[in-house]
């Protein structure tokens, strides 16, 4: 398995959790083109961020539960540079 993404197995999954967010984008462009109330695309707005926000701690569990953990199992630098990688991306995620 090495080489593969943590996310390898869920790859489909993830793909259409992104094109249905991808929709859900395009369909705010069409609000804010339409002129519809602010507080409906603001609603829409965050529906659209708690999805991405689902896709990113699902792709950070499985680094997590992959590519960490197989890191820290074979031990040495690359172990510690995994850690420190999914320390700064999880910082990047609470700050977003």
């Amino acid at each position: 398995m090495a080489g593969m993404h943590g996310y390898a197995k869920d790859k489909d999954a993830y793909l259409v959790r992104l094109r249905r967010i991808e929709g859900q984008v395009r369909g705010l462009q069409r609000m804010v083109a339409e002129d519809q109330y602010c507080i409906d695309v603001l609603t829409q707005v965050s529906a659209v961020t708690s999805a991405l926000q689902s896709v990113a701690l699902g792709l950070l569990e499985d680094h997590l539960g992959h590519c960490v953990a197989q890191a820290v199992s074979e031990g040495g630098p690359a172990a510690e540079e995994k850690v420190k990688e999914a320390s700064a991306a999880i910082a990047r995620l609470v700050k977003s």
